[in-house]
């Protein structure tokens, strides 16, 4: 392998030259494509999230990267039905473990994912490159491919789309360094293990966290580690449902993130399954129309006129009242934040998308507000002692 990438331009076309080079060799060879600056921050990012997962779970994982912050992030447990139709599997598609990860990390937030880069904790198979190809990506990386994988993956974009393979084996030196307006910054890499230890100590008097919630809330934290700060995150079922990401204000990272998150179970209402779009309709405006369908916007995609562009039949009104009698029920909800809650305000935000798990640093002089406001709710929450800020 060489010690130097040439890339297409920087962040922006205008930023010329621009390259990747290490005193070792890269561990990473292309195997199609010409990746560009950026495509390689979410590559490398998106890469050490899903290596962590793994090693976390012992799961396959798949992560869905959109300008060095997830979309989603996920493991490969098995979709049910509902799941396969959101996400727009097919019924009879028969997916491996590392498939439904990839299906269930681009499936939680199809519109940001929209031209993802992907990260694959496995050999990528011939059952998860039939999902990547039929989505809109700018490429993969993961730590090898079967040949048939290969030949499907580089049949998408008229064989300029970027594969990349990457040394599973790689250990990057202990010291990091980045430039900004010249200057070189240093510090030691973040090589904090996160394990089921770091969630041992539960504050709440709700202390019971069962299995299925500790992965996810390992999983929320590994996906925070690898997300700009502020971040906050909400798994359910072994997958981020709302990622809230660079954010200033926490309150505002909680909200976004919730609403995500809300909206991913609005897309799993009866009255949004039941939607009957034209044929000729793609995928992503079909994730569109019911992105506003599901809004305070609704009339967007239903006023007369517009309504036949997109579906073959008119949508009844998916009211205020129905939407807050479906989210009603939703439940048993994880959340994880980068660093402590400064005000009750989260909590009180978080348990209206159905949180029942929390995990995160504490240490705010408002802790005991905190605590008092789950304890109000039977939230179980674990402290950690450690904030996983990235940039």
């Amino acid at each position: 392998m060489a010690k130097e990438l040439m890339l297409k331009y920087g962040c922006n076309p205008n930023q010329k030259p621009a390259r990747i080079f290490s005193e070792r060799e890269l561990p990473i060879e292309v195997l199609s494509g010409n990746p560009g600056y950026i495509n390689l921050l979410d590559a490398f990012n998106a890469y050490q999230l899903v290596k962590e997962l793994k090693e976390a779970t012992s799961l396959p994982a798949a992560t869905s990267f959109k300008h060095v912050s997830p979309a989603g992030a996920a493991l490969g447990l098995p979709l049910n039905d509902t799941l396969r139709k959101i996400y727009w599997v097919e019924d009879d598609a028969q997916l491996s473990p590392l498939a439904c990860a990839y299906a269930r990390a681009r499936g939680a937030d199809r519109m940001s994912s929209f031209g993802d880069f992907i990260a694959l904790s496995d050999t990528c198979d011939e059952s998860t490159a039939l999902l990547i190809k039929h989505e809109i990506s700018d490429g993969v990386i993961a730590p090898n491919y079967t040949q048939g994988a290969l030949e499907i993956l580089k049949s998408k974009r008229k064989g300029n789309y970027n594969i990349i393979k990457i040394d599973e084996n790689y250990v990057p030196d202990e010291i990091e360094h980045k430039q900004v307006f010249g200057i070189t910054f240093e510090q030691g890499r973040n090589n904090l293990k996160i394990n089921k230890q770091l969630i041992s100590n539960i504050v709440t008097e709700n202390k019971e966290i069962p299995e299925n919630a500790m992965n996810d809330l390992l999983l929320s934290l590994i996906t925070l580690k690898y997300t700009q700060s502020n971040s906050v995150c909400y798994v359910k079922d072994g997958q981020a449902i709302g990622i809230g990401a660079g954010q200033q204000s926490r309150i505002h990272c909680t909200r976004l993130a919730g609403q995500k998150a809300d909206n991913w179970y609005l897309r799993q209402a009866p009255k949004v399954l039941d939607l009957k779009f034209r044929e000729d309709i793609s995928r992503p405006n079909r994730d569109n129309a019911i992105d506003v369908y599901i809004s305070d916007d609704y009339m967007d995609v239903l006023a007369d006129g517009i309504w036949e562009t997109v579906f073959s039949e008119k949508p009844e009104v998916f009211t205020k009242e129905e939407k807050r009698e479906w989210l009603s029920t939703f439940n048993n909800v994880s959340l994880g934040s980068d660093a402590f809650f400064p005000f009750s305000d989260n909590i009180d935000r978080a348990v209206k998308s159905g949180v029942k798990y929390i995990v995160q640093p504490g240490g705010s002089i408002r802790d005991d507000l905190v605590i008092d406001a789950c304890n109000k709710y039977g939230i179980s929450m674990a402290f950690t002692g450690i904030r996983l800020f990235h940039h």
